[in-house]
């Protein structure tokens, strides 16, 4: 079946209320292209592999997470960029992007889509969801859990093993999570007492603010932690339209 790329444009923002954020990226239609959608590939981020792998299966709509037009990058079209949306331009492929809104929201989102992955791999929790305000969800086990156990659960849930600094030699009672590039909450996260924080990547400072503020620290991958939001957005949209959906894991190390 195909829908009008308009009702799907319309479905998202009721779904992400996505123009009640302050983002650091246009959020939604990015790159216009077929006016009906019928096959929606996802993928984390609009990278030419994932441009071109979509092309391939025949999309002609791409959602991601990591999109276009930056604050703060140059807005020409040149080089990289232009490749890529000219590709885009040439398959007639829309491009849907959002960030901070799959970020926060409680049902679809990134951090709640962890959360759940962690909850299957470590031993049982009770969660606390965060909000744009306070972007750290948190979970606290009934029965403190060793660091290295919370490390192996944690790769197991990303699928591949964390960069862990060692906060100390304290086991782990309470500890949040906010994926992506949110290693500058690790103080706010200390402040708040916890005794583990979790995010995707890694700054030269976080190790000496982990290690003096006798915090543990996870470096679970930008890339893995944020895999899945963009993959339940998309199984919505299909389940809701009835329209083909396949997900691009593209490997990205960082």
């Amino acid at each position: 079946m195909s829908v009008s790329r308009d009702d799907v444009v319309m479905a998202l923002e009721t779904l992400l209320q996505s123009s009640s954020f302050q983002d650091y990226c246009p959020n939604g239609l990015q790159v216009e292209g077929s006016t009906t959608v019928t096959k929606l590939a996802t993928a984390v981020t609009a990278s030419m592999s994932a441009i071109q792998a979509a092309r391939e299966w025949g999309a002609d709509t791409l959602l991601v997470h990591h999109g276009y037009f930056w604050r703060g990058e140059s807005a020409t079209l040149v080089g990289m960029k232009k490749r890529r949306v000219a590709q885009l331009i040439s398959a007639d492929m829309n491009l849907l992007a959002y960030h901070l809104p799959l970020d926060y929201h409680l049902e679809l989102g990134n951090n709640t889509a962890l959360g759940q992955e962690l909850a299957r791999y470590l031993p049982p929790f009770e969660q606390t969801m965060g909000h744009a305000e306070q972007p750290i969800w948190q979970g606290c086990f009934a029965t403190p859990c060793d660091p290295a156990t919370f490390s192996e659960g944690l790769g197991r849930a990303v699928s591949r093993a964390p960069l862990w600094i060692d906060g100390g030699s304290k086991s782990i009672t309470r500890f949040g999570w906010c994926t992506g590039g949110a290693q500058d909450l690790i103080d706010a996260a200390a402040q708040m007492n916890l005794e583990a924080f979790i995010s995707g990547e890694i700054s030269e400072r976080t190790t000496h603010s982990a290690r003096e503020q006798g915090i543990h620290f996870f470096a679970a991958g930008h890339h893995a932690t944020e895999r899945y939001g963009v993959q339940r957005l998309g199984a919505w949209l299909s389940s809701r339209f009835a329209i083909e959906h396949r997900f691009f894991d593209l490997d990205n190390p960082a």
